[in-house]
């Protein structure tokens, strides 16, 4: 037989009451009614949750099992209260951003009035680096992160699948015979973002498993804008995360090359990280949800 979940807090306050007429006190109702709610609970469990007698309560072990799993519902359900709750207050407080820079600067920064115009209660401050961040020690709110993630505690919403694209100018192009093999693009490739130098990498070629490897020796730097800006002045062909070249190739400032080389989305996926509570902010989801509408229109 089926028991009710509404005698599941007369349950829990008559253990931590330590009885009936406590339970009964704490909540404001008469002890016939606790008393009657044990009494249905124990009948449609069909087990003794609690011995008792005129003088004192104990709990029996089928008892404590159930006090545990009834403190795990009420838990829900005071989170469930919460949620409900956030969506009808108003975001607001310091909310703590931490963005790569490109991302920061070319799809979040143009947008920061829209942001600042549906929750003008949130204090805003963003941190705009090319450096890991440690959220929890550094009190970030939420952070955005690129390339696959190790092993962690904290809670990852994946934002948009990014690909390195093979990219260059059209006068390099004209200039030089570019070759279709690993070997031919390696030649072209004079710098690199930093995290993709010396590191091998999948690919695919015509839908065959390759590995890709970086030349140390070449010029790397920490932000793709500047390898985008590099490859636009004609030095070589780069790796850019489509992203940031999307623009560029539809004004024919940029063309593409090696297409038949595809990457893998785990080496430049973008991702949203921030603490795994299991309760999310009101101000921290209008923020994600913001992030979340961006990268839908890349």
């Amino acid at each position: 037989m089926a028991w009710n979940l509404d005698n599941v807090p007369l349950y829990v306050a008559v253990v931590e009451h330590n009885g009936v007429s406590s339970a009964a006190d704490y909540l404001q109702i008469s002890k016939s009614a606790v008393s009657k709610a044990l009494a249905r609970l124990e009948h449609d469990l069909g087990v003794r949750l609690l011995t008792r007698n005129t003088r004192n309560l104990r709990i029996t072990s089928e008892g404590e099992a159930f006090y545990r799993h009834c403190l795990l519902i009420m838990e829900q359900v005071n989170e469930a209260n919460a949620v409900m709750a956030g969506f009808k207050t108003v975001p607001s407080g310091r909310l703590v951003i931490a963005l790569p820079m490109a991302f920061g600067r070319e799809i979040v920064a143009p947008h920061l009035g829209q942001f600042r115009a549906h929750y003008p209660q949130i204090d805003l401050e963003l941190l705009i680096t090319s450096h890991p961040v440690d959220i929890i020690r550094e009190q970030i709110d939420l952070a955005v992160v690129i390339g696959s993630l190790n092993d962690s505690d904290l809670m990852v919403k994946k934002l948009y699948d990014s690909t390195l694209w093979c990219v260059t100018s059209p006068d390099y192009f004209k200039r030089n015979e570019l070759g279709n093999t690993l070997e031919d693009l390696l030649q072209h490739i004079h710098l690199c973002e930093k995290r993709y130098v010396g590191k091998s990498f999948p690919i695919r070629i015509e839908g065959q498993k390759k590995i890709l490897t970086l030349n140390k020796k070449m010029i790397s730097v920490n932000d793709p804008i500047a390898v985008r800006s590099a490859v636009l002045n004609g030095f070589g062909i780069a790796l850019v995360p489509d992203p940031y070249c999307r623009q560029h190739l539809a004004t024919g400032e940029l063309v593409r090359v090696f297409e038949h080389i595809e990457f893998e989305p785990s080496v430049s996926v973008i991702s949203a990280i921030y603490p795994s509570r299991r309760l999310i902010s009101n101000k921290t989801r209008a923020f994600l949800d913001f992030l979340i509408e961006l990268c839908e229109r890349i």
